[in-house]
């Protein structure tokens, strides 16, 4: 149960009350007009059902009970309206609590339905409730005045029937029971009625009891389609029990607040679903290909607009190369989340074929234009070869590329910017550049760089000098670590820097030196796989990787043997040394390899089978030339 001071609706009259009962004090006369105003002031005292009193035989004022009237409307606009102002479930239900104690009531206990229904599903039996907020009043700072600490942490002197902080945490309702019926019923009932009586300790536990008289209303909470769940108001003696108009007070309260549980549920179910389909969209984690290292980050935008189109990817290719990916689909739905899949499903197909950057963007072009003619999108497709020390890239109207070298110098790529993806009937052009040892490549997205406190050549100077500082801090000789850079460059973000989701692919250049790989040409004749097997045999011996030779000597002598019986024009052999060594055979025939079983009395079909094996990873991949046939081994340490 939580406990807390007096809500500002009713606060003063309240306070005024209590301050009577504490220590009698003449009262202004002034201010009773006042009082009346700020909450629901207590009914007439005279005999009668609604009240359940007993007083001087005088009739009903009328101008009191029309005050009373117009005081319970206020109350319940006021209300409705902070119940409203929840967007999330623990919000509308504080909301609700702060709203009616101590205004309406003195204690609330509100029950939902666990686990609650979202939309249209069929809820789960049994049909549980479990407590899930419950609030109750205290006495003001106005009235602890000279009281001991004891006295003000002692909670406000109401029946001690309605202390229900121990009440049950969970309630199973039984088909048929009386619980059942009231809150099939829907509308709230006084405590004191035959179903309340039968249907309060079932809900609150067993040996509860409740407030004798009208303290007591049950109220069901009743989303669009089905009861979602409960609330009980409690009053104490000190103050006027409830009155009949004051059911309807209740059915309103608990009318808003269902309704808005339903949305808040409905709308946090959707959210997990979009972050969800975004999350999927997006690689769980990056590669880790030969010669570069890498590291990511993506943040979504403001709550009210998580779902946005960003993308990164980074694709190995043959050749221990690796394609960079980064792009970005207009606008912030679920339609930019699919399609955003779409396009890095697109993306990932189109380097699997090995093309040139321009090419790539190019079919991503037309698959825009296929899927709608206002799909719009940028994007910066690079391809990095570790053994040139190069890097080709072509740009479909995304931001330039920042490169940050060893010494600490920050450089805008100067790459020609291109019409976004989706416009269609344009050429992309790709340019190559140097792509030395220990610099590091940032790609990102305009939510880095761009926002209403800023325009984009602005954030990308911003960036430049932040990466040029953050290198300065490592040493002219020392590259900063890659995860603290990719922070250190969203430290940059200010508070209204937000509008936009951001994605960010950051890769170090390790490249591979010219000593760690050997590459040759072999005719294809039936002399080639035992030329492999020499060629192989001296650079593992120069490597010093005579332990490798009888394994990676008879997988090369596979290979090559299958590349020779396809291919018309030379086989290409290459071997490369880095903390595994890794084997490369290239053909002119587009036909991939399948492992497949061998029967006794086949002469061949073994080879793959022997690759796989006693090599650590296998893989082929067809080019627009031909394929790539490779296998991995581990080296000294692994």
């Amino acid at each position: 149960m939580t406990e807390h001071p007096t809500s500002h609706e009713g606060r003063q009259p309240l306070a005024a009350r209590s301050q009577e009962r504490a220590r009698p004090r003449q009262r202004d006369a002034a201010s009773a007009p006042a009082a009346a105003a700020t909450t629901i002031p207590a009914p007439a005292k005279g005999p009668g059902p609604a009240t359940g009193g007993s007083g001087p035989a005088a009739g009903p004022d009328p101008q009191a009970a029309a005050r009373r009237e117009g005081d319970r409307l206020r109350f319940v606009g006021a209300a409705t309206r902070r119940i409203a102002r929840g967007i999330d479930l623990d919000e509308i239900v504080l909301g609700l609590c702060r709203a009616s104690v101590p205004t309406f009531s003195d204690a609330i206990l509100v029950y939902l339905r666990d686990p609650l229904p979202v939309g249209d599903e069929r809820p789960v039996n049994p049909f549980v409730l479990r407590l899930r907020r419950s609030d109750r009043l205290r006495l003001s700072d106005e009235i602890t005045d000279g009281l001991s600490e004891s006295e003000r942490l002692r909670p406000a002197a109401i029946d001690p029937q309605t202390d229900l902080t121990p009440a049950a945490e969970l309630c199973e309702v039984r088909p048929g029971g009386a619980l059942a019926e009231v809150l099939r019923g829907v509308r709230p009932v006084f405590g004191d009625s035959a179903a309340a009586r039968a249907a309060l300790p079932e809900l609150l536990g067993a040996g509860r009891t409740v407030p004798s008289g009208h303290r007591a209303i049950l109220a069901p909470l009743r989303g669009r389609r089905r009861v979602i769940g409960a609330a009980v108001f409690l009053l104490g003696t000190e103050r006027p029990p409830f009155e009949a108009n004051d059911l309807l007070v209740a059915a309103q309260l608990a009318t808003h607040t269902a309704l808005g549980i339903d949305k808040a549920v409905l709308y946090g179910r959707e959210a997990y679903i979009a972050d969800e389909l975004q999350r999927t969209m997006l690689p769980d984690s990056l590669p880790q290909p030969t010669g570069v290292r890498l590291a990511s980050r993506y943040l979504p935008a403001a709550e009210t607009a998580r779902v946005g189109g960003d993308w990164y990817d980074a694709i190995p290719l043959p050749g221990s190369r690796v394609a960079l990916v980064v792009g970005d689909v207009m606008g912030h739905s679920m339609t930019s989340a699919a399609i955003m899949g779409q396009l890095r499903t697109t993306a990932q197909t189109l380097a699997g074929l090995d093309l040139p950057p321009q090419e790539v963007l190019h079919h991503l072009d037309e698959q825009a234009q296929r899927l709608g003619s206002d799909r719009m999108a940028t994007c910066l497709y690079a391809v990095y070869d570790p053994v040139a020390h190069r890097i080709t890239i072509a740009n479909a109207g995304h931001p330039p590329p920042v490169l940050l070298h060893l010494g600490g110098r920050a450089e805008v790529l100067r790459v020609p910017p291109g019409a976004p993806i989706g416009v269609g009937g344009v050429d992309f052009e790709a340019v190559e550049l140097d792509a030395p040892a220990g610099a590091t490549l940032l790609l990102y997205t305009d939510g880095l760089v761009e926002s209403r406190l800023r325009d984009v050549w602005t954030g990308i100077e911003q960036l430049r000098e932040r990466l040029a500082t953050t290198a300065r801090l490592t040493g002219p000789d020392h590259s900063p670590p890659l995860e603290a850079l990719c922070d250190d460059v969203l430290d940059m973000l200010g508070p209204g820097d937000r509008d936009d989701d951001i994605a960010l692919l950051a890769a170090r250049f390790d490249g591979i030196a010219p000593s760690d790989v050997a590459y040759w040409f072999l005719e294809p004749e039936d002399s080639a796989p035992g030329r492999a097997r020499r060629l192989a045999r001296r650079a593992l011996s120069r490597w010093g990787l005579d332990e490798l030779s009888d394994s990676v000597e008879l997988l090369v002598s596979e290979v090559v043997t299958n590349a020779v019986r396809y291919a018309e024009r030379p086989v290409t052999l290459r071997l490369l040394r880095t903390d595994i060594l890794r084997c490369e055979v290239g053909d002119d025939s587009p036909q991939l390899p399948r492992q497949r079983r061998a029967r006794d009395m086949d002469e061949g079909g073994r080879g793959l089978f022997l690759v796989n094996r006693l090599a650590r990873r296998w893989g082929a991949t067809r080019l627009s030339t031909g394929k790539v046939v490779w296998f991995e081994m581990p080296t000294r340490g692994q």
